[in-house]
């Protein structure tokens, strides 16, 4: 704790990937990388999966940074697609339990997307893509990494444009999980539930609705924000009475989402557990 009468300078990164699921960097390494950032606190939050929180605490006791476990969960608000955050979770084995469904989704629709990528002449294999996942949580990245590999395409910008984004031949939806009901899963697991980078989605109908399903916070600080974006969901924290939280949504790869960018502050860390107590008892 920061002694009374004295500003807190530390700062944390509470969104982030490994190889877990669909990060470029082992867990150990992206706690290297939060070292180098001089970050006091870094949060986990592999997609569907809790599989790379071991070594990542590890790592940190070993190199003396504070990692809290996390995942970031995909859900449906609706026909919209939010994701979801569930930080400083404390019943692992009850939330890894819940995401193995999650992930067997996951595999099924790798499947079924390299199926219509050979149905539309890619003959790019699964086997490629389990390759590329590397035993962590599939997604399109994988995918798309597996078919620049195999000399399909130059970038992962044409991947998508060309097969796998929203309405491309090769487009296939995930399998849902409503958003509710993965509040629901994060609350069982002793976390707190944040709407990740809720930006232009984040409108009040949505937020109420979250609200009314247990949300407890917003990521108001994300890269893709705009900085109206980010007054509007600070303005929503007030009046709702959620935790605020952010991010870099750092997948270990060089471009603009630079890890510690965001200038997260601690306090926030210790006002979102002070919010977990009360889901600390949450039956499974």
């Amino acid at each position: 704790m920061t002694a009374p009468g004295a500003e807190d300078t530390r700062f944390v990164d509470l969104h982030m990937h490994s190889t877990a699921s669909d990060g470029a960097l082992a867990p150990a390494a992206v706690v290297a990388a939060a070292v180098k950032a001089r970050l006091a606190l870094m949060c986990l939050t592999d997609h569907d999966t809790v599989g790379g929180v071991a070594e990542a605490q590890a790592a940190g006791a070993e190199q003396g940074i504070e990692v809290s476990a996390g995942a970031e969960l995909s859900a449906h608000d609706g026909s919209t697609e939010v994701h979801l955050l569930g930080l400083h979770l404390v019943k692992l084995e009850v939330i890894e339990g819940r995401m193995q469904e999650f992930r067997a989704g996951r595999e099924r629709r790798g499947a079924q997307i390299v199926a219509a990528l050979n149905a539309v002449g890619v003959p790019v294999t699964f086997e490629a893509v389990q390759q590329q996942a590397a035993g962590g949580a599939m997604g399109r990245p994988h995918i798309a990494r597996a078919l620049i590999a195999g000399g399909y395409a130059r970038d992962m910008r044409e991947v998508f444009e060309r097969w796998l984004g929203a309405g491309k031949p090769a487009y296939v939806d995930k399998e849902r999980l409503e958003v509710a009901d993965a509040i629901a899963i994060v609350h069982a697991a002793g976390g707190v539930a944040v709407f990740a980078h809720p930006g232009k989605d984040g409108d009040r109908g949505r937020v109420e609705r979250l609200v009314a399903a247990g949300l407890d916070g917003l990521e108001v600080r994300h890269p893709s924000h705009t900085a109206d974006e980010t007054a509007r969901l600070v303005g929503f924290c007030e009046e709702f009475g959620l935790v605020q939280s952010g991010g870099s949504d750092w997948h270990g790869v060089p471009g603009p989402r630079v890890l510690g960018a965001m200038n997260v502050p601690y306090e926030w860390v210790e006002i979102q557990r002070e919010r977990a107590v009360r889901w600390r008892g949450v039956p499974a």
